[in-house]
């Protein structure tokens, strides 16, 4: 079979150009555009995201040293980095922002095919936030505290696929409950969190659109047991009941009973105390729900680990959301090409190997199924003779 591409132009052709120019000209993205579009810009930073560049001198000649290849990326030829760094500091993020949703609509209609981790129908979602610190010297809009500078990365990770189904960047001191009060799910959606997001009034709001939350109770939670349910005689369930809070000014935030489990931990030998609207499951269920949140935390650890959101080639604000936007594309890829492949591949295995293979000519479809296989389809190039003096 003859290839006239290499992998990264192959990857990148999973991104529907029809809806990039649609994302480009509802933010008029190009206005007064010279020759480098925003399809060039993107192209340089997922090298950057795929390729493991650490700066733009090495997107740039990173991109100058492929020759040809750059025509099957869409590409002219590499772009200078001023260019480069002009074109993130200037072009509106909102572009990558509508290009992620684009890529989640197909990466999605592929995990929807895939097998479920329980039985039940509802939709599971995790919501978590992780901190990015930046210098503040450098980064002097990110104020975070009087010396440090950050930026939080918010996410709402679905569990079909483990996919990142929705993201927000805000300043570091934002709190998460903030962030989660501007979200709306289907009814029938079940959430999982961390204590972060305890707040009465967002739970009472979701309790009434039918939306389920599983997350930790919060120490001086002050409740009435309302009714004790019978737990089973082995696992971890150690109590399991219905409540209703007695708090100052929790019971006008949340006149809803609620659902209290106590599990116990035994890999770290303590209590662990949940607090859901959920009682159509069992408490294990509850449990295992709970735990399955750790996924998201993964999914960090693998962001950060593979891809380039903990250190940036620009410094504005405008660079910094651009680059972790098409980072958010990037392991968007990544997933969906974990998700086609028939081997057992691991998501840092996949990056690195991609990474190895990203300007090399190959089925990329067969070598993600026979990664140790499928031969490299470059043609010949002449060879240098060693002669002997």
């Amino acid at each position: 079979m003859g290839i006239t591409a290499s992998c990264f132009a192959q990857v990148l052709s999973q991104v529907d150009r029809n809806d990039f120019v649609r994302a480009v000209r509802l933010h008029d993205a190009e206005k007064a555009c010279k020759g480098f579009s925003c399809w060039d810009q993107f192209v340089s930073m997922s090298f950057c995201q795929l390729g493991g560049a650490n700066s733009l001198r090495e997107i740039c000649g990173g991109l100058a040293t492929a020759l040809g290849k750059l025509v099957h990326l869409g590409m002219d030829g590499a772009p200078a980095r001023s260019t480069l760094a002009y074109a993130n500091e200037n072009r509106p993020w909102q572009v990558y922002q509508d290009v992620f949703y684009s890529v989640l609509n197909r990466c999605g209609s592929l995990a929807a095919t895939k097998g479920r981790r329980f039985r039940f129908k509802n939709p599971l979602r995790s919501l978590d936030s992780t901190v990015v610190d930046l210098c503040l010297k450098v980064f002097d809009w990110a104020r975070f505290r009087r010396t440090k500078g950050a930026i939080k990365l918010h996410l709402q990770l679905d569990h079909q696929g483990c996919l990142p189904c929705w993201a927000l960047v805000t300043e570091g001191k934002t709190h998460d409950v903030k962030a989660a009060q501007g979200l709306s799910f289907a009814p029938g959606t079940i959430v999982a969190m961390d204590r972060g997001y305890n707040d009465y009034r967002l739970f009472a709001a979701w309790t009434a659109a039918e939306v389920f939350f599983v997350t930790r109770a919060k120490d001086n939670m002050v409740y009435e047991v309302v009714e004790e349910h019978e737990v089973p005689e082995r696992g971890n369930i150690l109590s399991d009941e219905t409540i209703c809070l007695t708090g100052v000014g929790a019971e006008e935030k949340c006149p809803y009973h609620l659902r209290r489990i106590v599990v116990w931990d035994e890999e770290n030998a303590r209590e662990i105390v949940l607090l859901t609207n959920i009682f159509h499951l069992a408490a294990s269920t509850v449990a295992a729900i709970y735990k399955e949140r750790w996924q998201i935390e993964l999914f960090f650890k693998a962001l950060k680990q593979n891809l380039k959101v903990k250190t940036f080639v620009g410094t504005s604000e405008n660079a910094v959301k651009t680059q972790i936007w098409i980072a958010l594309i990037a392991i968007l890829l990544l997933k969906y090409l974990q998700l086609r492949s028939s081997w057992g591949w691991s998501l840092s295995n996949l990056a690195a190997m991609l990474r190895f293979n990203l300007l090399t000519y190959r089925d990329l479809w067969a070598w993600l199924d026979a990664p140790y296989q499928v031969p490299i389809l470059e043609s010949q190039e002449t060879q240098l003779e060693f002669f002997a003096p």
